[in-house]
């Protein structure tokens, strides 16, 4: 059976809960109505030959190789497209369809290369299969007009389209159209001279294809091919896995030889993507392998001496020495750590467990306290769960979207295609954004409402957004008198309702017109099922925890709570923030969101680890960095994070980590965070380990080694020794293990084990007694809390103004093609389509500083200088402007300043004052950070490994 994962049954058409019983080839067969003909068949277990059909797309019936008989019908209709009737006869085998089968794959092998043996899809073709399946053993038409000659396109790095295989069946476009939603593929001309062709430019590489793959997947040739498989031949066993990119999690086939992956395929039993991916989980795991590894470990004495490589005994080892010499000489509040979300679930537990058990501290923190930590405390605070309210196939109920300060379609790709979808169907779409981003009109979707505030305001608009639903009587009363606390909600009704937070009233501030907030309001609140997602643009601002409460509050306004289609959902950004929360990153809570105050949760936590627990929350991260400048703060363990590029305010970053008597960092490539390192402990990519990710959505899933740790251990292994050596037992045989003790401390993960996850496939958290197979949506009968509260959010302006000196704001995001730090996509392919980071700014803004596309631009702020690339762009509003942080060199957190949320301290990377001005040279911190750069890189050649610390 090939690997490749090609569907085997037709589209099943639109059905109904009505039954319908009809006869295949003598076969009685019970469906739903609306169901093809095809999926009937395929369902009683006959298979009807096919090239143009896919149970992923809507049928096409275009190839007329899956034609059937019906008794009392005349002619022979396409099975795809024929739908089942009561009591219809249907006869897939025949003398005459044999013949007109034959004749079809006849035509079509007459316009084909016959080089079946040395063709890259050899075994895995579709148009092989199904010669062999009618028969065909030779072509009357070998002479006349064809497109044998037709020359390839490999302008994608990723794969190769060869038009002179191609038998123009048109599964690239409808699979680009259906399921992507880019709508970049097009069939040109008509007939004989049909060409399939991406749309925008002269090949596949400038065209407005996002390289998410579909295309490839859906094709039935090698038209088009994975050019990994081109050069190294078909894989010969498969591992299912989870993405370690977004928060969607998606869910992928490593398809091998050996241990080499060949090629990455989306599971169409994936519960969050259905067989889709896009350009960075099927394409750019390349990172994995990348020759910048370092897969030994290396110690140094001081961050200006050169690195020696060690054996993993002595790297262990000195990491003990040092960690116990601070603790002796300063105290156990001296030493902390940083978990990642990056790594799994066990792993992240194991940090967690090892800063409270051997270093004694609760000194332990995560990157998501830079992301998403005003979600888990607004959310707590207001519905009683630090998590979104919905799985993602919630949105195919919804009737209007309100997208707040989120793009999927670069953040979250493979969830932005479901999204479209359904605003294709005629769902209604809100964007609440500074910026014009793709969904506010691309290819058949195009948004009711462009709320375009400014950086800084959205707890205004919310408020505003929220004073029309209930002033002017669109509050569903049913449902808060039922479900909310009475108090919370009479206050917060008479609080929003002051006129000072009317859209007249606010549109100053927003800069959103007023109408505008009316009309989004009433739409939202009047949908019969109405959702919001965000993003980073709401958590990222020094009132972040204020508005995710607003958030709740406006869902709970409108009885847009606990049921499919409806909800309050964020949007993660890496791969595990979510596990990283859940797993007790946070200084002042346990796994479970359970605080270390709570003498009940401490003291089952001292059962199960054999020693006393303090109940006082430890440092956050940038109370770390303050504490380790003032001196009080010695020695950090950070495990797959990279803080000194990804925080704010680079330099106060990396001045704390110059400070530092010990820094360990653990990670796949000697990040910029490393190049202050004193021992340096190699990490394992997420194909080198077994554990689990937690999405976005609470999916609980799987991923799996499919080759050996190039560094010999994977990185629960390594905490594990560092443990052991620390002189606090730890005995894990297999992450299977780790993961039972998670389940056993924390309720809502009680149902949860590796036995069960590959049974079903994954899991949504809760997961327990009372949900057994997890729990796709939150609150449906009650709120986690009991009863949901409203919560007073007054708007306060941020500290961040503009004024003479810095009259812009600066905003930052995401792109498609590059994630986060960019230490993985850096290091693939991806850079064909983001070489650099550049700032876009609106024409005026431009034109008022003699600024032209291209330019080299200085970028000021009170916290530091950067330069970037211009560029001119209709997306940003005059006053604001816009840039990504995927490349260490761009500096663009030299710039963002040290504000942060009132309740997190997570960072206001989305408001930043500065001034844009033309220059010619790169910043004084550009030219330093070249400088040491080039340092710790001459520094990297290992001396003698004899040789003294």
């Amino acid at each position: 059976m090939s690997l490749h994962s090609h569907n085997d049954r037709g589209t099943p058409a639109r059905t109904s809960p009505q039954q319908v019983t009809l006869r295949i080839d003598g076969i009685p067969v019970t469906v739903a109505a609306g169901t093809s003909v095809m999926h009937a068949a395929a369902e009683a277990g006959i298979d009807i030959p096919k090239l143009c059909a896919t149970e992923q797309l809507e049928a096409f019936g275009s190839c007329r190789l899956c034609v059937v008989e019906v008794k009392d019908r005349r002619g022979y209709p396409a099975s795809c497209t024929t739908l089942v009737d009561e009591g219809m006869e249907v006869t897939t085998e025949s003398d005459a369809l044999f013949r007109l089968r034959r004749g079809v794959m006849e035509l079509y092998i007459s316009d084909h290369p016959l080089d079946c043996l040395t063709c890259s899809a050899n075994g895995d073709c579709e148009l092989q299969d199904m010669a062999g399946r009618v028969g065909l053993r030779e072509v009357r038409y070998a002479d006349g007009h064809n497109h044998l000659s037709e020359s390839a396109d490999n302008s994608n790095p990723y794969f190769a389209y060869d038009p002179s295989k191609c038998i123009v069946c048109s599964r690239c476009v409808r699979a680009c159209d259906e399921i992507q939603g880019t709508f970049a593929l097009t069939t040109t001309e008509r007939g004989f001279d049909s060409r399939i062709a991406a749309a925008g430019g002269d090949d596949f590489l400038s065209s407005e294809c996002v390289s998410c793959g579909a295309c490839v997947a859906a094709c039935p040739t090698a038209a088009l091919m994975d050019k990994s498989v081109i050069a190294l031949g078909q894989p010969q066993r498969s591992v299912t896995t989870t993405c370690a990119y977004c928060g969607v999690g998606c869910s992928l086939k490593a398809e091998l030889q050996g241990e080499k992956v060949i090629r990455m395929e989306p599971d169409t039993a994936g519960g969050a993507n259905h067989g889709h991916a896009c350009v960075k989980g099927r394409f750019a795991w390349g990172y994995a392998t990348h020759a910048d590894r370092i897969t030994t470990p290396m110690i140094r004495k001081s961050i200006r001496g050169p690195w020696r490589e060690v054996s993993w005994e002595e790297a262990i080892a000195y990491t003990a020495s040092e960690f116990k010499r601070l603790q002796t000489q300063y105290g156990a509040e001296s030493i902390g750590s940083i978990t990642s979300s990056r790594c799994t679930n066990e792993e992240t537990y194991l940090v967690q467990k090892l800063t409270r058990t051997a270093f004694g501290t609760n000194n332990v923190d995560t990157c998501a306290r830079v992301c998403h930590s005003p979600t888990g405390y607004g959310l707590k605070q207001t519905l009683g769960e630090s998590a979104g309210t919905q799985d993602f196939d919630s949105v195919m109920e919804a009737d209007v979207i309100l997208l707040i300060g989120a793009n999927p379609t670069d953040g979250h790709p493979v969830f932005a295609s479901r999204m479209k979808q359904r605003l294709r169907q005629g769902a209604k779409l809100i964007v609440a954004d500074p910026r014009a981003i793709d969904l506010v009109d691309t290819p058949h979707v195009r948004a009711a409402h462009h709320l375009k505030l400014l950086p800084g305001t959205n707890v205004a608009l919310v408020n505003a957004l929220a004073h029309v639903i209930v002033s002017e009587g669109l509050v569903d009363e049913a449902f808060v008198a039922g479900r909310c606390e009475a108090e919370a909600f009479a206050k917060w009704k008479t609080f929003i309702a002051d006129p000072r937070h009317a859209p007249e009233a606010t549109e100053a501030v927003t800069g959103v017109p007023a109408k505008e907030m009316r009309a989004a309001a009433r739409l939202y609140a009047t949908a019969r099922n109405g959702a919001i997602y965000y993003g980073l643009g709401v958590t990222e601002h020094s009132q972040g925890s204020t508005m995710v409460m607003g958030i709740a509050n406006l869902a709970m306004a409108t009885g847009n709570i606990g049921r499919p289609g409806v909800g309050v959902n964020p949007l993660r950004g890496q791969n595990n923030v979510q596990g990283s929360c859940d797993m007790g990153s946070f200084p002042h809570e346990l796994p479970g969101y359970r605080h270390v105050s709570d003498d009940l949760t401490r003291k089952l936590f001292e059962s199960a680890w054999g020693v006393p627990l303090s109940n006082e929350p430890g440092l956050r991260i940038p109370n770390m960095f303050d504490a380790a400048i003032a001196g009080s703060f010695k020695g950090l363990y950070v495990q797959g994070e990279d803080i000194a590029q990804s925080d704010p305010d680079t330099q106060h970053v990396t001045a704390a980590m110059e400070a530092l008597e010990c820094l360990v960092v653990q990670d796949l490539f000697l990040n910029e965070t490393a190049k202050f390192a004193h021992v340096f402990l190699p990490g394992a990519s997420f194909l080198e380990k077994d554990g689990t990710f937690t999405n976005a959505e609470r999916r609980i899933s799987r991923i799996r080694k499919v080759m050996r740790p190039l560094a010999t251990y994977a990185d629960w292994e390594v905490t594990q020794m560092l443990a052991n050596a620390l002189g606090y037992p730890m005995h894990y045989a297999h992450p299977s293990e780790i993961m039972d003790e998670i389940a056993r401390l924390t309720p809502t993960f009680h149902g949860v084990s590796y036995a069960r996850l590959d049974r079903l496939g994954s899991i949504q958290w809760p997961c327990n007694e009372a949900h057994p197979e997890g729990t796709p949506t939150m609150h449906v009968e009650e709120f986690v809390r009991g009863k949901g509260r409203f919560i007073l959010t007054e708007y306060v302006a941020s500290e961040e103004r503009v004024n003479r000196r810095f009259p812009l704001l600066l905003t930052t995001g995401r792109i498609l093609s590059q994630y986060n730090v960019g230490a993985q996509t850096r290091r693939t392919a991806n850079t064909v389509w983001h070489p650099e980071d550049i700032l876009e700014l609106h024409p005026a803004d431009a034109e008022d500083r003699g600024i032209r596309d291209g330019d080299w631009v200085g970028v000021q702020s009170r916290a530091g200088e950067t330069v970037l690339r211009a560029k001119i762009s209709e997306r940003m509003q005059p006053g604001v402007v816009y840039t990504t942080f995927h490349w260490p060199g761009s500096g663009a957190n030299v710039v963002t300043t040290e504000n942060s949320d009132w309740a997190t301290n997570c960072p206001e990377y989305k408001v930043t004052a500065i001034q844009v001005s033309r220059v010619e040279q790169p910043s004084t911190w550009q030219k330093e950070y070249a400088r040491f750069s080039e340092e710790q890189l001459a520094l990297l050649r290992p001396v003698s490994a004899h040789a003294p610390v």
